[in-house]
């Protein structure tokens, strides 16, 4: 048994294209299969079309959450109630491309139990080809020990026993591509070309993708509170050397730069001064700000998700 899990949020230009997709790669499976459509709380046509899917094709099924919650959200919903021995992870705007399907199976036929698929080129801006680039490298320097592979999103396939492993985490802000890295297990990668959306605008915009990038880094690394460390013992030891100058200036009372310890120091290096310790208080404060945050979403064990409909019914 083979689940596809596929979130779905404002995707009706892509909905049939999707599912013609869907039916045709399929062929090449050999195995029962379910596909199971969350609708992350669209606000135009989507629920209906992939509704009408479900009513037609017994393979499909639809979940319905009560709202927007997100997309690492509708993949944690999708995987709680996966049923396959092998469950895929994957887009429903196309860019992750459903032929692909048969090679994760053939590498987890052979024993693989994490099959990823690696983007080996991107068809977009380069702005935001940068910016993941940054993301990917930030990533890896900063979350030490886990080998989250670069240019990998959500689209994989994963075992029943990686999944199992996944929803038995209690984290409620998840960050998926990180938990599977941290369940480990036999993981390996294909490469393939990233295609452009089929239809419709990205969802993923400039503010959900740093969104993302920050649950990356702060949901497995300690390394933005060392940096901060860092910081502040480098501003203080360099306190501390510019003191001892300026101690060892007025005993001397040598010139520099044609300035004498009995000059009047100037307003504007005191103010520049005054203004970078500030920014760099209230950039540390941010920093631990962050790891606060993320404990007081935590301790409140809200949920995820809300399932709003299950659709058709078992």
């Amino acid at each position: 048994m083979l689940t596809l899990v596929i979130p779905i949020f404002n995707e009706e230009e892509n909905i049939n294209h999707l599912y013609d997709r869907l039916k045709s790669a399929s062929k090449d499976w050999n195995e029962k299969y379910e596909v199971l459509l969350v609708d992350d709380g669209s606000a135009d046509n989507s629920f209906s079309l992939i509704k009408d899917i479900a009513d037609r094709d017994k393979n499909f099924k639809v979940i319905k959450l009560s709202r927007n919650f997100g997309h690492q959200a509708a993949i944690s919903a999708g995987i709680r109630l996966a049923k396959g021995d092998a469950v895929i992870l994957m887009d429903g705007d196309l860019q992750d491309p459903p032929e692909l399907i048969s090679e994760f199976l053939e590498k987890w036929k052979k024993g693989l139990d994490v099959v990823i698929a690696i983007k080996k080129t991107r068809k977009e801006r380069l702005l935001k080809k940068i910016a993941y680039k940054t993301f990917y490298l930030t990533l890896k320097k900063a979350v030490n020990g886990l080998e989250i592979p670069p240019d990998a999103g959500d689209f994989c396939l994963m075992d029943r026993k990686v999944v199992n492993v996944l929803n038995n985490m209690p984290e409620q802000n998840r960050f998926v591509r990180g938990l599977r890295a941290f369940a480990g297990f036999k993981q390996t990668g294909i490469e393939y070309d990233r295609p452009k959306r089929a239809a419709g605008n990205p969802k993923y915009n400039f503010n959900k993708l740093v969104e993302l990038a920050l649950d990356g880094i702060f949901d497995f690394s300690i390394l933005p509170l060392r940096i901060a460390s860092y910081i502040g013992a480098f501003i203080s030891f360099s306190s501390f050397l510019i003191g001892m100058f300026f101690i060892i200036h007025r005993i001397l009372n040598f010139k520099i730069f044609g300035y004498s310890p009995t000059d009047t120091p100037g307003l504007a290096s005191l103010a520049v001064g005054i203004f970078f310790l500030g920014g760099i208080m209230m950039l540390m404060l941010g920093i631990i700000g962050e790891y606060i945050g993320r404990i007081y979403l935590e301790v409140k064990k809200r949920p995820s998700y809300i399932i709003e409909d299950i659709y058709p019914q078992d």
